[in-house]
């Protein structure tokens, strides 16, 4: 009959909730921070895919467009409002070249060089504009098995604790709290898995968008050279 009821009583599952419920409140503090950590993961996932896909999507467009294009200026102000990158960078070559020309030509390799530069410094930031936020997935994916590892140990300090207190090294006795500290280590896991493949794709991502805004700049270049040489 006792056997009975102690099976019953006995959850045939494990039940997420009931882990966390039961654990110690410092393991609790942890479990929350990493479920909170990767919710905030999720949602930059979702977001720098749309905002990639669109960027990809606006840049497409506002390239094969470039290369048709009779009127420049008109072009440019059309799209001046957009979030186009490659816009941004056509505008600080154009820049600087406007400026340079202004007064005459003096120094030709002297105005390629700027032009350059000033197309290569806003590619720059605009990679690091695209980067920002992947950092935060850096940092989810390297500290939360760890983090989750320091609930683990407190929970398992908290089990030994209570073999003392019990005076009983029975395994009913310290089964809960080893299970409820291993779940902290599951859910640090469960937050860094997809931070370390989100941050190593979307770091690929960036590095192929940069590397199609610098050859663009470097055509950008080549054209403006050309025109440099019949003034």
């Amino acid at each position: 009959m006792i056997l009975s009821q102690l099976a019953a009583a006995t959850p045939n599952r494990l039940d997420p909730v009931q882990l966390f419920l039961d654990a110690d409140i410092v393991v609790q503090v942890v479990m929350v921070g990493l479920i909170a950590a990767s919710i905030w993961t999720w949602m930059i996932i979702v977001s720098f895919s749309m905002r990639m896909s669109g960027i990809r999507r606006r840049a497409s467009a506002f390239e094969a467009d470039f290369w048709r294009t009779d009127d420049f200026d008109g072009f440019m102000q059309q799209h001046a409002k957009r979030n186009v990158p490659i816009a941004r960078i056509a505008g600080a070559g154009m820049s600087e070249w406007r400026r340079s020309t202004k007064g005459g030509v003096k120094d030709r390799e002297g105005l390629r060089e700027r032009v350059a530069l000033a197309m290569e410094g806003q590619v720059a930031e605009e990679a690091d504009d695209l980067a920002t936020r992947l950092n935060f997935l850096a940092t989810v994916g390297s500290v939360a098995p760890f983090v989750g590892l320091f609930g683990t140990v407190w929970g398992i300090m908290n089990s030994f604790f209570q073999i003392g207190a019990q005076e009983s090294s029975s395994l009913a006795v310290v089964a809960p709290g080893i299970s409820e500290a291993l779940f902290a280590t599951a859910i640090g896991l469960f937050a860094a898995i997809p931070a370390v493949i989100a941050y190593n794709r979307f770091s690929h991502a960036v590095n192929a968008f940069e590397a199609r805004l610098q050859r663009f700049a470097d055509r950008f270049h080549a054209s403006l050279s050309r025109e440099l040489e019949r003034l």
